[in-house]
């Protein structure tokens, strides 16, 4: 017949196995949280029944999380060399032709000119050719209805400056 540690111990790795399949879950299909919640939790649990001391508490933590890694990166090897690629890998490419523009493609905007359809303080938005876009000004308060040009691209950020041509 086992013993009450035998059985606390039996507990214990039913606890450690319900975690790592719950957090195996939440790899698989991340954003959810429950299971990932549940998991942690029964790790826990797991690690406060089967130490018997400080030290082996910090031991079990650390081969767990040496497992979980190597868990993690069993999983994403499979996902990404599967048909399985669920929610992890991005399926769709974002290009040109699907209306995708990055960053770096708003040069094309240099010269524009446009209005002002919010007070620039020093950003707001304008409309240029019918467009509204967040404009951030040279650092000038510019009113409502100002006739603006877009002079310079930092990156994302279209600056802007009074139209002194429309003036």
């Amino acid at each position: 017949m086992l013993g009450t540690v035998d059985w606390l111990f039996i507990i214990a790795i039913i606890f450690f196995i319900s975690g790592f399949i719950l957090i195996g879950i939440e790899m698989i299909a991340p954003g959810i949280s429950v299971p990932g919640i549940a998991g942690m939790a029964c790790l826990i649990i797991g690690i406060f029944l089967a130490a018997d001391s400080i030290e082996e508490g910090v031991t079990i933590t650390i081969i767990i999380l040496v497992l979980l890694g190597i868990m993690l990166a069993i999983i994403l090897g499979v996902l990404s060399k599967s048909r399985l690629k669920l929610p992890i890998i991005l399926k769709e490419e974002l290009n040109k032709e699907k209306g995708y523009i990055s960053s770096s493609d708003l040069n094309y905007l240099l010269g524009k000119r446009g209005v002002a359809i919010s007070d620039l303080r020093p950003t707001g938005t304008g409309s240029f050719d019918g467009i509204e876009l967040d404009v951030i000004s040279e650092g000038k308060y510019i009113l409502k209805g100002t006739q603006l040009v877009i002079y310079k691209v930092q990156g994302s950020k279209l600056i802007v400056k009074i139209d002194e041509n429309r003036l």
